[in-house]
């Protein structure tokens, strides 16, 4: 059994990384499984096809994102607005740490795979989609306790929170495109001044 769940998270270990760093389309399955070490009847016994698998990395890659970076820089023991700023500090020196290594930035994983699957497939649109209302509720969440201690004046909480998620992917793509994580750290204190007031 252990072999079993071994082979198919080597599997999706293999995909993560090369969706992340290329695209989901450069990607083959031939690929995977001589990345992973092993047979294609082994690949499709755990993942009847390529979608299946990548929604396998999106589960994965939420739950790494959740527990971890979006974990650290929502933390409950920093002041509400503080926290936009640590996000702002955790994307840079995730992205700069990354393109240390590959030599380019790889942006977001669900940014990246949103501007490619989203007009194709329903399916692995509406798992991002998921993935972005989850990052949108945590920012919401956040703002509400702003304004319930004072920190801000009160606004639309889920407009203001998905203006600023947007800002925060398409600033991601943004430094992408110029290969510079420094975009990010510029320009990325202005999130904070992204609100919508109520009506």
């Amino acid at each position: 059994m252990q072999t079993a769940i071994d082979t198919r998270q080597r599997i999706i270990d293999a995909a993560k990384t090369r969706f992340h760093s290329r695209s989901y389309a450069d990607v083959g399955v031939k690929e995977i499984c001589d990345s992973a070490v092993v047979q294609k009847g082994s690949f499709y016994h755990f993942f009847p096809s390529k979608r299946d698998l990548a929604i396998a990395v999106i589960e994965e890659f939420a739950d790494d994102w959740a527990t971890g970076f979006i974990a650290e820089a929502f933390d409950p023991k920093l002041p509400p607005m503080e926290r936009f700023e640590y996000l702002i500090d955790a994307a840079y020196f995730w992205q700069k740490a990354a393109r240390d290594i590959l030599g380019h930035m790889p942006g977001c994983l669900f940014g990246n795979l949103a501007l490619e699957v989203s007009t194709q497939d329903d399916i692995l649109r509406a798992k991002l989609n998921a993935v972005f209302i989850m990052a949108k509720k945590r920012i919401m969440e956040t703002l509400e306790e702003a304004v319930a201690n004072g920190s801000i004046e009160p606004l639309d909480s889920e407009n203001s929170a998905e203006a600023m998620l947007a800002y925060l992917e398409g600033l991601i793509l943004l430094a992408k495109t110029q290969n510079n994580p420094d975009v990010i750290y510029r320009l990325g204190k202005a999130i904070t001044s992204i609100r919508i007031e109520t009506d």
